[in-house]
């Protein structure tokens, strides 16, 4: 059974940053693709970042180009967000979720699983 385990949310003042790291464990055959999405109270959980674990690369939604920038680290199982200029409209629960294949989905239904999600919460 896959299971995904987010971890680094917190408070932070606007400008300010965090990184937030999400483990990945169980058997995985083939190609994958790691994402994060937010869900701010009240709105549709939205595409923040993906990454292939295979090859590298990347897809960002447009809002977070230039502030966030998505990585891994294959020896850990780990996928990792790092928000720098963050916002107050950056206040979400961040959500990491893994696709089986070679795509880099930026659509919710596109996921085969999630984790439980991790507080961010900016302060004006």
């Amino acid at each position: 059974q896959v299971q995904l385990v987010e971890s680094g949310g917190g408070l932070v003042q606007a400008g300010g940053s965090l990184r937030l790291s999400c483990v990945v464990s169980g058997r995985i055959i083939g190609s994958y693709t790691l994402g994060w999405f937010s869900q701010a109270p009240g709105k549709d959980r939205e595409f923040v970042a993906a990454v292939n674990f295979n090859d590298g690369r990347t897809n960002y939604a447009n809002s977070v180009k230039g502030r966030f920038t998505i990585s891994k680290d294959s020896a850990k199982g780990t996928v990792y967000l790092q928000m720098n200029a963050l916002k107050p409209e950056d206040t979400a629960v961040y959500y990491c979720a893994l696709n089986l294949g070679y795509a880099l989905p930026n659509l919710a239904s596109a996921y085969d699983y999630w984790g439980q999600g991790t507080q961010v919460t900016v302060s004006s």
